[in-house]
């Protein structure tokens, strides 16, 4: 419910601090006094006027203007506060909008409870404060899906436990369907390039690779090769040093022996000397051991140069194969493993059916959700047809038919249903979409009932109408009259009027009034309280200040269309 509302330096308001109760309230005053500032200051706290719209609502001369409301607490705005970790204060709600105007540059902050928040957020908190309806409210109705979400919003839980389920359906679906069209794509880029892929791998097949050392292995070998003459001679050089001598000297071998000979002598005097004496032996062996080990690797150095020249072709093959793909030998083997598998049809075919199998089972099961969303959809649409033209018919409607339309559409997060609201006032005259078919005053009677019927769906949203009885006559107001003052014994009501059986049937009445001082236009707002300040306004909007226009207007209030005040239980 909002309870109060403040506004400084706004349109031609330069100060205001109003507050209100339960049931239903109209704004009344003469045409451009600003009766619908006080809406239009609403929809601007809650995320509306933007650019250009929210500079004509500073006014004029000022460089800051405030709005601010406020609003008792129900479970869905305690719920919503406790999701964006927001703190209630004291069982209310306030929420306000700053603009300064500064070096010709206009801005705006939102705060709720005193703390800063996006407009994202305030446009998400907007549908669970107010509900605005304006006369002749055809460009909502045409807005995409906006009769299939009012639907959905009467069927209530029913509906909202299966569109839940169509939407998680349909998520389902859409990943599925994205990884086979991904894996299309990727197949269908790989087609094209297919002969140039194939192309690659018979080029890194032949090359046989198996290796990715295989290049420094080579190198190493040709090494090898290339100096084995040299090798060779010191093979020779070394063997003769160690076993035959050089010029005539002993050999290592020799003098090694002489060393036996000596400590074999020396042991036979000294026992203590057998020690060093097998050392010598071991040296003497391992001498032999070296030895033979030489002659082994000299008979494996024999001049190849058939094998040389292979293993330099070889490598200048890795060469060339690294720098024509510029990728390692590790890299291109990995390349090639890769493309054998790729280019393997029975893999690739796998895949494909594999994820192509998943999506159709999460078709099926989208098409499934979707179908229990249709019937519910369609029950829901049988009962609001019987409720809507029950409320219409009161209102100079008697011959009023309605349909709510289904109509299969292509499937998407809100089901598969098109829907389109079918009207016809007069006899004879075949049901047509409603925003084609309805005069202004047929229009609004319809959005009334029909935000009468939406009533249930959300009973702790404030409703506002401006000028919802416009074009309509003194007959059919009343009955307009007699279903808001119905509306809002479960709601709280807010109209801008210039009916006055309308304004007879509210319970608080404000008039607005407009003032020129000192070449300044100023509105004022006024809480008319007690009969005779209603009955004078009521008068003006019956005709003017004349008896007749009095005597109806006492005749409206003490038949008892309006109700006192005094005696509404306030309700939170």
């Amino acid at each position: 419910m909002l309870t109060g509302l403040r506004l400084e330096n706004i349109a031609l308001i330069e100060r205001l601090e109003l507050a209100f109760s339960a049931g239903f309230t109209v704004l009344t005053g003469e045409t451009g006094a600003g009766k619908s500032i006080l809406l239009d200051a609403l929809d601007a706290l809650l995320g509306g006027a933007q650019g250009s719209q929210g500079a004509r609502l500073l006014r004029r001369g000022s460089e800051r203007g405030r709005i601010e409301a406020s609003f008792s607490l129900v479970p869905p705005l305690l719920k919503w506060l406790e999701r964006q970790e927001l703190e209630a204060e004291e069982g209310e709600l306030l929420l306000s909008r700053d603009w300064r105007l500064q070096e010709g540059r206009l801005t705006s902050r939102h705060r709720l409870n005193g703390v800063v928040v996006s407009r994202a957020q305030v446009l998400e908190l907007r549908p669970l404060l107010l509900d605005l309806t304006v006369q002749g409210q055809t460009q909502q109705l045409g807005r995409p899906g906006q009769q299939r979400r009012w639907l959905d919003r009467f069927a209530g839980d029913d509906v909202t436990s299966a569109l839940e389920a169509s939407r998680a359906a349909w998520r389902h679906w859409k990943g599925a369907a994205q990884a086979v069209e991904q894996a299309l794509a990727e197949q269908e880029s790989f087609a094209r390039e297919r002969g140039r892929q194939e192309e690659l791998l018979a080029d890194l097949e032949a090359a046989g690779l198996e290796d990715p050392q295989e290049r420094q292995r080579l190198q190493a070998e040709q090494d090898r090769l290339a100096h084995g003459v040299r090798l060779q001679e010191g093979v020779m050089v070394l063997i003769s040093r160690l076993m035959e001598g050089v010029e005539g000297a002993p050999s290592v071998l020799d003098h090694l022996a002489a060393c036996d000979q000596e400590l074999q002598t020396m042991a036979g005097l000294d026992g203590s000397v057998v020690e060093l004496h097998g050392a010598c032996a071991d040296a003497m062996a391992r001498l032999h051991d070296l030895s033979r080990d030489l002659d082994r690797y000299g008979s494996l150095l024999e001049s190849d140069p058939e094998s040389l020249a292979a293993l330099q072709e070889r490598m200048a093959q890795l060469k060339a194969l690294e720098r024509r793909h510029g990728h390692d030998l590790a890299a291109l083997i990995t390349l090639r493993d890769r493309l054998r598998e790729q280019l393997g049809e029975s893999g690739s075919g796998t895949a494909m059916a594999s994820l192509q199998a998943a999506e159709a089972a999460a078709r099926q099961a989208r098409d499934r959700a979707n179908s229990l969303l249709t019937l519910a959809r369609t029950a829901a649409a049988g009962t609001l047809e019987e409720e809507l033209m029950a409320a219409l018919r009161p209102m100079g409607l008697a011959n009023v038919r309605f349909a709510v339309a289904l109509a299969a559409a292509e499937p998407g997060e809100e089901g598969a249903d098109a829907v389109q609201f079918l009207f016809s006032a007069n006899p004879g005259q075949s049901p047509a979409p409603l925003a084609e078919v309805a005069s202004g005053g047929e229009m609004s009677r319809f959005l009334l009932a029909l935000k009468t019927c939406l009533a249930a769906a959300d009973p702790h949203v404030t409703l506002l109408f401006d000028e919802i009885d416009a074009g309509v006559s003194g007959r059919v107001s009343g009955a307009m009259a007699q279903l808001l003052r119905r509306l809002a014994e479960r709601r709280q009501v807010f109209c801008v009027t210039h009916q006055p059986l309308v304004a007879a049937a509210a319970q608080h009445h404000f008039r607005v009034s407009k003032s020129v001082e000192a070449g300044l236009t100023h509105t004022r707002v006024s809480h008319l309280r007690d009969t005779r300040e209603r009955q004078a306004e009521l008068a003006d909007l019956a005709g003017g200040d004349s008896g007749e226009a009095h005597s109806y207007a006492a005749s409206l209030l003490s038949s008892g269309a309006a109700i006192d005040p005094d005696k509404l239980e306030r309700v939170a």
